[in-house]
């Protein structure tokens, strides 16, 4: 097969928009999903079709993201290689690669200065309140 899903990042993105809320929850808000199948798919278990879909439009992202050597998993590629995710980083980088709206540009560039501020906070040029 030419195509597969990338179920790693699926089952990543997923968790990310979930976070601390329950399957039961999400399945619902879903619509047509368990929360059995929604635990599958988080512990890297391929969808069905139909179930693929609707989780894709719950995230907000396109079906190409996800499918292994299509045009929009190469752009994803190339902008994980530039930006390595410190702790912490993962999700929010996440979370700016599936907003719809934001021009994939204006995602890299803001993942870019997430990555510097991690960076900062590392070598404690940037420290909280102090009283």
């Amino acid at each position: 097969m030419d195509n597969e899903i990338n179920v790693q990042e699926l089952a990543t993105q997923l968790r990310a928009k979930r976070g601390k809320r329950g399957l039961r929850e999400v399945a619902q808000e879903i619509g047509e999903v368990s929360a059995s199948t929604l635990s599958r798919i988080e512990k890297g278990k391929i969808p069905d079709l139909d179930t693929f879909v609707r989780i894709c439009r719950w995230l907000g992202v396109q079906m190409e993201t996800f499918i292994i050597g299509s045009t929009l998993d190469t752009e994803h590629k190339s902008m994980s290689a530039e930006i390595e995710d410190p702790p912490g980083q993962q999700t929010i980088t996440v979370h700016l690669r599936a907003e719809r709206t934001l021009d994939p540009k204006t995602a890299k560039a803001l993942a870019k200065l997430i990555q510097l501020a991690y960076e900062a906070i590392e070598r404690d040029e940037i420290v909280g309140d102090e009283e």
